[in-house]
């Protein structure tokens, strides 16, 4: 078993969040916020604990660069491309859609990604299996030049990244022992997966962003990696915060984006983070978060998105 980089600070800070638990209803001391935006890497997020373990493999490997992808304003691209900056790797990043025209400028992830030095290659309007193509044809014209090329997949959400981010399930429990539930946003699989690997399949709530088509089965697939073998079915997965799709801004996730920084100032993002936070309201709402019972509201980063996504701008 390969040995995990260290890249970022740990353990993140659980934080109490007692304006807000009080504005859904539930006690001062219910609802916590992990901090997994705060880890310290290239603007923060979840994806740095995966990365720890998918690097950790580039290098064992000989690699000297890494070709991942991800949409325009991807979070996992980004922390790969401060990632490969930290360790001296070369970085291509394969995006979904067309690169913006002038006179627009980069904004969000995007300018931090050319910032941190890595390259960029737009894909178009094309399907996940149509990215990944891409992906192995940039890595296969690297190796024809004869640099070693190690492929990060999507999300970083492979069972090694997976297994990595078991590590926060394993932290929250060190912090809070009696945490009841964990309420996560759900792009490529590999976090909700890590955290029911730690916590048990009851203790998650996966909230879909709409970032795979088939959230539930690649999850289950990680699970049964990692040992732990659970139906999709099983899983406790809303899928009802798609909205109009990945990447639109809905009303409910505007609504609570608003709630979080307004009672406990602290900034989500509208595509993940905002959608986990929906997903709690919802939650409080339905009766599956309940007074009494401590939750928590996993940050998993993504603040940089904000600055890029069209219809997240007005805030009057």
């Amino acid at each position: 078993m390969t040995e995990r980089l260290t890249l970022a600070t740990w353990p993140t800070p659980l934080e109490p969040a007692p304006r807000l638990a009080t504005a859904l209803g539930l006690a001062p001391d219910d609802l916590w916020v992990k901090r997994d935006d705060l880890v310290g890497l290239g603007g923060g997020g979840n994806k740095v604990r995966k990365l720890e373990a998918t690097l950790a493999e580039a290098l064992a490997q000989g690699a000297t660069a890494v070709v991942t992808s991800g949409a325009a304003q991807s979070n996992h691209a980004r922390l790969t491309a401060a990632a490969g900056a930290r360790l001296g790797l070369e970085v291509t990043l394969v995006l979904a859609g067309e690169p913006p025209e002038p006179p627009e400028r980069s904004t969000g992830n995007l300018l931090l990604d050319e910032l941190l030095g890595a390259r960029l290659v737009w894909a178009g309007a094309t399907s996940l299996a149509d990215l990944d193509a891409v992906v192995e044809q940039e890595a296969a014209r690297l190796r024809s030049a004869g640099t070693p090329t190690y492929v990060v997949p999507y999300g970083g959400s492979n069972v090694a990244g997976a297994g990595a981010y078991a590590e926060a399930g394993h932290e929250i429990l060190g912090q809070a022992p009696d945490t009841s539930l964990v309420v996560a946003a759900v792009g490529s699989g590999g976090t909700m997966a890590g955290l029911v690997h730690a916590l048990g399949v009851d203790r998650v709530l996966g909230v879909d962003t709409g970032a795979v088509p088939d959230p539930g089965d690649r999850v289950a697939q990680l699970l049964a990696g990692l040992g732990t073998p659970v139906a999709s079915a099983d899983l406790r997965l809303r899928r009802d915060l798609v909205g109009e799709g990945y990447g639109v801004l809905s009303a409910e996730v505007r609504a609570a984006m608003e709630l979080v920084a307004r009672t406990e100032g602290i900034v989500l993002d509208p595509v993940y983070t905002g959608r986990a936070a929906a997903g709690l309201v919802a939650g409080v709402r339905e009766g599956v978060v309940v007074a009494g019972r401590r939750t928590v509201l996993l940050h998993s980063g993504g603040l940089p998105g904000l600055f890029g996504h069209l219809g997240a701008t007005d805030w009057s």
